[in-house]
């Protein structure tokens, strides 16, 4: 009987991904590598440090805990040969997309070519205005997505890689400069790059998110969870950002410069109320 290896973006589909029947072993991509250092190398000593220092400093999560949660599954892809098929499940985001460039990347390390390598990734589908994700699909629809899985050949994985060194470079015109799009099975490469690219500051010094964060404050009288929760109403209708509730608050925290609190309300203070109108 083949052997089959799922690879799945986070707890969350890992969850339905249990219940849908599907056979094979399952390896849980904990990474979220569209937010803080990283380099080229995925998976080399300077990589771990860089992620290890990240996640302890900015979000006040150990290092065992991400060794035993993120580390622990991710190296267990350093040896696939034992399996005759490696499908990745991942979705349209920002946050998925790049997790999917460096998953590519790191596959690479033990590619072997007895293995088939398949993607399947939500998002555009007909008759739905939004865009879907895992999560939008219940267990018995998962057959059905696996069904439409798109074969990744060394090629397309090399591409992915390429695309993987241009964002760690994170040289806006570079990123503008090239063709995401080469390679139609990655179909939102390109929108997420588009969407990175508004990370960067405009005139005011202030990116997308921050801009967002800041107005959100100055028109309501709103507590942590309220402006967590208005983030990702906005990200799922205007934006593909792809973030959870852990991303959204250190972007709240390190803007504390242009707020006061009162009551655990937020409000601009005299330099928040400039900035934004900058």
């Amino acid at each position: 009987m083949a052997k089959t290896l799922h690879i799945l973006n986070g707890d969350s589909t890992a969850s339905i991904f249990s219940q849908s029947q599907i056979e094979g072993d399952v390896i849980i991509w904990r990474e979220m590598l569209c937010e803080g250092p990283i380099c080229k190398e995925v998976g080399s000593d300077e990589f771990w440090k860089k992620r290890y220092n990240y996640f302890e400093n900015d979000l006040g999560i150990g290092k065992l805990e991400y060794f035993d949660k993120t580390i622990k599954e991710i190296v267990k892809l350093e040896n696939v040969a034992k399996y005759d098929e490696i499908i990745l499940w991942f979705e349209y985001d920002l946050f998925c997309q790049i997790n999917l460039m460096a998953l590519c990347t790191y596959l690479l390390e033990s590619y072997d070519k007895s293995v088939m390598y398949h993607l399947v990734c939500t998002g555009k589908e007909n008759g739905k205005d939004q865009l879907q994700t895992l999560g939008d699909y219940d267990a018995k629809s998962y057959p059905q997505l696996l069904g439409k899985k798109k074969k990744l050949s060394r090629k397309k994985l090399l591409f992915a890689k390429k695309c993987w060194e241009i964002y760690v470079n994170n040289n806006p015109e570079e990123l503008k400069a090239f063709d995401f799009n080469q390679k139609p099975d990655f179909a939102y490469f390109q929108m997420a790059i588009i969407q990175h690219l508004e990370r960067f500051p405009k005139s005011n010094g202030l990116n997308q998110i921050q801009q967002k964060m800041l107005e959100l404050i100055d028109g309501e009288n709103l507590n942590k969870n309220q402006i967590i929760r208005e983030m990702l109403l906005w990200q799922r209708t205007e934006t593909v950002y792809g973030f959870g509730d852990l991303q959204y608050a250190n972007y709240l925290d390190k803007l504390n410069a242009y707020y006061s609190m009162n009551d655990e309300i937020y409000r601009l203070n005299e330099s928040g109320k400039r900035i934004i109108n900058a």
